[in-house]
């Protein structure tokens, strides 16, 4: 808020009183020194809440929001994040197509492709095992297993069972 904004708000009196040079005058100068961060922040609050414009910080607070947590969620306290930030942004941004396919193969598949960045997951019943499901990971995600077992044990039905298998590089 402007000194001049500031000032209209006040009685006559005090407005009368404003003058340059005077103590009032000075506080007005503070009054909008302070007012400053605080105005910059609302004039763009929107970026708070878009997951490729908000701080990296903020972007852990909107995978809560889409109840994407359960990936974020670092098991020590003094252990790295899972995700990098842009795949975790990705991943917020993806969150109501997420949640509107939960406990889907389709929604396991996209989940595990926009949480590793990665293509070829593949998912399988098998006939002789009702109610479990086998995941076969690409080679190339083989060092994410941690991320992608949060992912699988999230998104699978909860009365399912589920394997993690790592495919084969191709001779």
């Amino acid at each position: 808020m402007r000194r001049a904004a500031i000032e209209r708000l006040l009685p006559a009196a005090y407005q009368r009183a404003s003058v340059p040079g005077s103590v009032l005058w000075a506080l007005l100068d503070v009054m909008e020194a302070l007012h400053a961060p605080d105005e910059a922040v609302l004039a763009d609050v929107d970026a708070l809440f878009d997951p490729y414009r908000a701080p990296d910080g903020m972007v852990a607070y909107l995978a809560r929001w889409v109840a994407m947590d359960h990936v974020t969620a670092a098991p020590r306290p003094d252990a790295p994040a899972p995700l990098m930030p842009g795949r975790l942004r990705d991943l917020v941004a993806h969150g109501a197509l997420l949640a509107r396919w939960r406990g889907t193969p389709y929604g396991m598949r996209k989940a595990l492709e926009v949480a590793t960045g990665l293509t070829g997951f593949a998912l399988e019943e098998p006939a002789d095992r009702p109610f479990h499901v086998v995941v076969t990971v690409p080679p190339a995600a083989a060092g994410q297993l941690a991320v992608i077992t949060r992912i699988v044990e999230a998104e699978k039905p909860a009365s399912a069972t589920a394997e993690i298998v790592v495919a084969e590089e191709p001779p």
